[in-house]
């Protein structure tokens, strides 16, 4: 029975599993470790991985830029940047490709984007990835960046930053940690957990960065008419919390015809790039094609 690796890194944290080819959204996860530090580090640990296994198909998900087997850009972990993994893994198949993407991947495979043609995921994790399906394919653009929801902006003053979009510094995982401090608490999931019990200062905290989120959306919508947008990556577990402030920010930026677009989180939760990556695995170099 053909066997794959997946492999989802994270720019914090790296999870890995194995799946067959009978059914390969369905995974065997085999650990979870902090992201290696180094290139070096990178290459051994996945090695030691195929070699434990007895593992030549592999699907990576990473969090930035892709084409093909190459790592062209991945600001979180830069020590990725125009590595080959073709040649660090001679003789493998490698799929690769963006963790949004993959994400989408999955859920339209078997989760919460099957039967569907045309939606939108974003990743809300430590940044924000982000992904569209086109007429049952996955959008890849000129060079492989298409849909850096990250960088969108909803505040024509802002100065932008090399690294980080705006929406990124303002609705992703590390927002919500810093809109924590302000209220004298620890960390994002601090905050989640005060807007849940009624807290008024963290709801209004949490309400910044979903009317960010909202705002930056309306574009999106507004461009490629979906049929749904998921919600995926650690943030989606408040998604209960955001949900409603989210989609009130988005439906006053649309036009009527337009603001019946619904919110979902999605199927996979955390899993979702995992699960791609695996799918991916097996689908080859045409992964983005869902059907």
């Amino acid at each position: 029975m053909s066997r794959a690796l997946a492999i989802d890194l994270g720019g914090t944290n790296l999870r890995a599993g194995l799946s067959d080819l009978a059914a390969p959204h369905n995974i065997e996860k085999i650990g979870h470790w902090p992201a290696p530090a180094d290139r070096a580090h990178f290459e051994e640990f996945i090695k030691k991985l195929m070699d434990a296994h007895a593992i030549s198909r592999i699907g990576i998900a990473v969090p930035g830029l892709a084409i093909g087997t190459t790592c062209v850009w991945i600001p979180n972990l830069p020590y990725l940047d125009g590595l080959d993994l073709a040649t660090v893994f001679p003789g493998s198949s490698i799929a690769l490709g963006n963790d949004a993407q993959f994400a989408l991947l999955a859920e339209a495979s078997a989760g919460a984007a099957k039967g569907l043609s045309d939606v939108i995921l974003l990743a809300i994790g430590t940044g924000i990835g982000s992904a569209v399906l086109s007429s049952s394919r996955i959008v890849p653009g000129a060079h492989g960046g298409a849909v850096s929801f990250g960088w969108a902006s909803g505040d024509p003053a802002d100065i932008g930053d090399d690294r980080d979009g705006w929406l990124e510094r303002n609705a992703s995982g590390r927002a919500l940690d810093r809109l924590a401090i302000k209220a004298g608490l620890e960390s994002g999931a601090a905050l989640i957990a005060e807007a849940r019990m009624g807290d008024r200062k963290s709801r209004q905290l949490l309400d910044q960065a979903a009317a960010a989120l909202g705002t930056a959306l309306a574009g999106a919508v507004a461009l490629l008419d979906p049929q749904r947008v998921l919600i995926s990556g650690g943030v989606a577990e408040a998604f209960d919390v955001l949900e409603a402030a989210v989609l009130s920010a988005l439906r006053r930026q649309l036009p009527p015809h337009l603001r019946g677009i619904t919110l979902a989180p999605a199927a996979f939760g955390t899993g979702a790039s995992l699960a791609g990556a695996s799918i991916a695995a097996f689908k080859g170099k045409d992964w983005e094609k869902v059907r």
